[in-house]
């Protein structure tokens, strides 16, 4: 049977399902963390919290720690992340799969040991656009361009989190049989359990917002990138009775936020609830009406796929991947990113048709049956396959 090692940065909430399904399904799969902060409390700087999922991440599946010998370790830099010992790992296997993506130095521990020893090497990228979150020079960004073929041509085969994701690296020369859509999914049937137990009455009562009012939810960074301003101009300018906007997540634009609410009066009609952690998440999505991300750098977006597992239907920028999995007019709607005026007119056609509101959650919740962790790994099933194949054919023209 063919002995698979996934490398991942760190244990995250909505991959470990992944890895779980993987163990479930008879795979010979053992995960190799470079770094266990998650697990560990760490402070998160964009969040503005220090954080410690409130998820059993470690519990079904195998996994390994090798050591992580950087200086200064940690996530965000490329010598955050050095584990020499994934070079005996990576000779031991059939088959390599990195989720730390390029950025790290134990990512080209890994791929250099996989290609001497003759190992099948996949990676993903969540790449869906060429844009940066932030703004750099020209030449980071021409030099981006020039590398990035290069870079991607390392993988035996690279898993892609949207079709936009596949498009993005088709273009960079990749032929399209080595490039897998592997749907960016959670954790389905947790998800779908915890909100089938929400008493949506209850949950509205701890904010003090009636039961018949609608609520748009905006669950995120509170940062630039994200746009959350435009979210709160626009639901301002909508001018809704009896209608509130819920702002779950925090970040360096908390404050502003808060102090525009106030100058626009609407300041009891908007809620800032800091950061939530995972468990808490499905009574928000559950009890709100409508969810929004309006970011201008979104390569996927899971809290999409949450909100629409628990009922929401979603409004997204179109810099947002997820706009993949959102059906404009069934289970929600798409605007151009950064246009306020044409946000204010799908919040005010959403939000005035309470029947239609509940006809998206239903479709959301049905759209995700086909975007799910089965799907996810059967797709990397594939990927394993063809990555095999072509470490068979360098091996026949090696001695052949």
């Amino acid at each position: 049977m063919t002995q698979v090692l996934i490398i991942a940065s760190h244990p995250v909430p909505y991959i470990v399902p992944l890895f779980r399904l993987m163990h479930q399904s008879g795979w010979q799969v053992q995960v190799a963390y470079c770094s266990l902060q998650g697990i560990e409390a760490y402070d998160d700087p964009e969040f503005n919290e220090t954080i410690a999922w409130d998820l059993p991440l470690l519990e079904g599946y195998p996994w390994h720690h090798p050591p992580n010998r950087s200086p200064r370790p940690g996530l965000g830099r490329f010598w955050g992340l050095i584990n020499p010992q994934l070079w005996s790992l990576v000779k031991q296997v059939d088959v390599v799969i990195v989720y730390t993506g390029y950025v790290y130095a134990s990512f080209w521990i890994a791929a250099l040991s996989a290609k001497l020893h003759g190992t099948g090497f996949i990676f993903s990228t969540d790449t869906s656009q060429f844009a940066s979150r932030q703004r750099t020079s020209r030449f980071r960004q021409w030099l981006k361009h020039w590398l990035s073929p290069l870079i991607h041509q390392v993988g035996d085969v690279i898993l892609v989190s949207s079709q936009f994701g596949v498009e993005v690296v088709a273009s960079l020369g990749l032929p399209r049989e080595r490039i897998e859509l592997t749907p960016s999914a959670v954790d389905n049937d947790w998800w779908l359990q915890q909100s089938a137990q929400i008493d949506r009455a209850q949950v509205r009562q701890s904010w003090g917002i009636p039961l018949a009012a609608t609520v748009v939810v905006f669950c995120a960074k509170l940062q630039p990138w994200k746009r959350p301003q435009d979210l709160l101009e626009a639901f301002a300018a909508a001018n809704l009775p009896n209608s509130y906007l819920l702002f779950v997540g925090d970040g360096a634009l908390r404050i502003p936020l808060t102090e525009r609410a106030t100058a626009l009066g609407m300041g009891d009609r908007v809620r800032f609830l800091g950061f939530v952690n995972q468990r808490q998440l499905p009574a928000i999505y559950t009890a709100a009406d409508l969810f929004c991300l309006c970011s201008d750098y979104e390569p996927f977006g899971v809290v999409v796929s949450e909100a629409m597992l628990c009922g929401c239907g979603t409004v997204v920028s179109d810099r947002v991947g997820a706009r993949q999995i959102v059906n404009p007019g069934e289970n929600g709607e798409v605007y151009s990113c950064g246009s306020i005026p044409t946000l204010q007119q799908v919040l005010q056609r959403l939000l005035t048709n309470r029947q239609h509101l509940e006809q998206m959650g239903e479709a959301a919740r049905q759209r995700m049956e086909t975007w799910s962790p089965q799907e996810n790994v059967a797709a990397q099933e594939r990927a394993i396959e063809t990555a095999l194949k072509r470490r068979r054919k360098t091996e026949f023209r090696k001695f052949g």
